[in-house]
């Protein structure tokens, strides 16, 4: 019955102007959590159905799960889906082997029961699978739902939290389908929009403040979202949390992968109608999403219906209040303290790279490498405070998503981030040229053998590679004041003015040399099997720099001064 429903609502709208009313997926709450992955299909165009993957009674997409701080839960996922898979509980800090990364695979007809505490605080998360190369046709093709979860001090402010009245999930995503109605998961020509799964939507909200919680769930599509006649409104959270107070809007850049949760004040509109928009042509080039850019003769198309102009995402009717309206906005909604670098321990520098200036489509790379199943990119000391500074050296904005924590943005062009993005955050969006720092701390799970992943979140480039793994590690914090001064490695001359030799000391093994300039700069990456590699520093600025060595298991820091 449930998926007749959905059908109805998802229609034909792309032969006619129906409207139809926004599905609000069903919830699940409690400890213990059954979620069933199934092949379906739905009809989104006339003509063939197009094949999808539902959750549970749902032929696209899946409940909402509603879960507490503090709560031990038990999930279990079966996978009736035909495919190999894993599912992420996205922002979620949970150990490795629950965070449902690609080492954590469910083959076709099994089951995975992750089971921990949920740690983090009241905010909107989701939950889709990673596995490696399949990740854009799993997702898109609708294996996901949106997480809820609520805290004490969250629920002691005067909020709408009514789910489906005053309390609105919005999944919003954008996708391309080929001649047959399938989806095109690398398909770059995305011209249908669904909401909830559902196309043309409209919902009734009563006039009165609402709160609606914003994801965007899109392959590679960014939104900017406002509403018509410039309507402000307020963001009271972001991806891991709320903010410490709200900020006034009339405009948010949301990327794939991000959330952030608005209030609309409608006190007064009774009857009247607005609209959610996506205002594209606001956004720079370089962004999916806003203006195409001219390609180079032979590349995949790109040019997209939707680039660069403003089009309706939702049709708002505002109905009756409700008995208990909200019709106050709190002033100050959480005391948050943000990490600061004066408790760092170590810097890291990633780069974000291609083949050339002129590649749009990827594939793309972190510090010059796709992903590799068997390297750790990183072993990071558990409780660790760490600056990490990401560059786009791509003519193509990357949302870049780290598992396990949350982290606040530091700053962009060495500029402080705008205020919405003050707050806990586990994907930020870097444009072409810019320069992000982020600071995280590495708490509560250590684990020697289970990775965690950092990725682009545009998803047709983490199925390409554009992705890296780190260890959280048992032990002390690596501390920049007290640089390893083991004699595994060395440096001479050091100081040095125009070239230091670097003996591994490896015993024929492969080792990894990465230099930085102090803020986590990048002036060396390579690898090498030789016993002693050199290293030409006669250009580098006179200073101190840190030169990481790492063999296998060990890794080394060493002190540089270039004078």
């Amino acid at each position: 019955m449930k998926k007749l429903l959905i059908l109805a609502m998802l229609g034909f709208a792309h032969c006619c102007i129906a409207q139809h009313q926004l599905y609000i997926p069903d919830t699940l709450s409690g400890t213990t959590f059954d979620i069933t992955v199934h092949r379906d299909s739905v009809q989104l165009k006339p003509g063939k159905f197009t094949q999808t993957f539902g959750i549970n009674a749902n032929a696209y997409l899946g409940p909402t799960l509603l879960l507490k701080k503090g709560d031990s839960i038990s999930l279990n996922v079966h996978n009736q889906m035909g495919d190999t898979t894993t599912m992420h509980w996205h922002g979620l800090h949970v150990a490795p082997k629950n965070d449902g990364g690609p080492f954590n695979m469910i083959m076709p007809g099994m089951s995975w029961n992750p089971m921990f505490v949920v740690r983090n605080n009241a905010a909107s998360y989701w939950y889709h699978p990673h596995m490696m190369g399949k990740t854009a046709e799993q997702a898109i093709k609708g294996d996901a739902g949106f997480i809820i979860v609520r805290d004490n001090a969250e629920a002691a402010l005067t909020l709408p939290r009514t789910y489906g009245v005053d309390d609105i999930p919005v999944i919003v995503q954008s996708f391309e389908l080929d001649t047959n109605n399938q989806f095109m998961p690398k398909g770059m020509v995305d011209s249908i929009v669904l909401v909830n799964g559902t196309d043309s939507p409209y919902v009734n909200m009563p006039a009165q403040v609402v709160r609606m919680r914003l994801l965007n769930a899109s392959g590679e599509r960014t939104f900017n979202f406002g509403f018509t006649a410039n309507r402000s409104f307020k963001i009271i959270a972001s991806d891991n949390g709320l903010l410490q107070a709200p900020v006034n809007t009339t405009r948010i850049s949301i990327a794939p992968g991000e959330r952030y949760e608005i209030l609309l004040d409608l006190t007064g509109l009774n009857g009247q109608t607005l609209y959610l928009m996506s205002y594209a042509s606001e956004l720079p080039m370089g962004v999916q999403g806003g203006p195409t850019m001219p390609m180079p003769p032979g590349s995949p198309p790109m040019n997209s219906p939707l680039n660069g102009i403003d089009f309706n995402i939702l049709q708002i009717n505002v109905t009756a209040p409700t008995a208990s309206p909200v019709t106050t906005i709190p002033s100050a909604l959480a005391v948050d303290t943000p990490l600061t670098e004066s408790l760092l321990h170590t810097n890291r520098s990633i780069n974000m790279t291609a083949d050339s200036m002129m590649v749009m489509d990827g594939p793309f790379y972190f510090n010059h490498n796709l992903f590799d199943m068997m390297r750790i990119d990183y072993r990071i000391p558990v409780n660790n405070v760490e600056v990490w500074t990401l560059l786009d050296s791509t003519m193509v904005a990357h949302p870049f998503h780290l598992h396990d924590v949350h982290f606040y943005i530091l700053d962009r062009n060495g500029n402080p981030p705008p205020l919405y993005e003050r707050g806990r955050k586990d994907v930020l969006m870097i444009e072409p040229n810019e320069t992000v720092r982020f600071i995280a701390q590495f708490t509560d799970f250590a684990d020697t053998s289970t990775p965690y992943m950092y990725h682009c979140h545009i998803l047709m480039h983490e199925d390409d590679g554009m992705m890296g793994q780190f260890i959280v590690t048992p032990g002390s914090p690596i501390s920049v004041a007290t640089i390893d001064n083991s004699r595994d490695a060395k440096l001479f001359p050091n100081p040095a003015s125009e070239t230091v030799t670097i003996s591994t000391n490896h015993m024929g093994k492969e080792a990894t040399v990465t230099a930085t300039d102090l803020t986590g700069r990048i002036l060396f990456h390579g690898t090498s099997t030789e016993d002693q590699l050199l290293l030409n520093v006669a250009e580098w600025p006179k200073g101190m720099y840190l030169i990481n060595i790492t063999t296998g298991d060990s890794t080394s820091v060493k002190k540089l001064i270039v004078q």
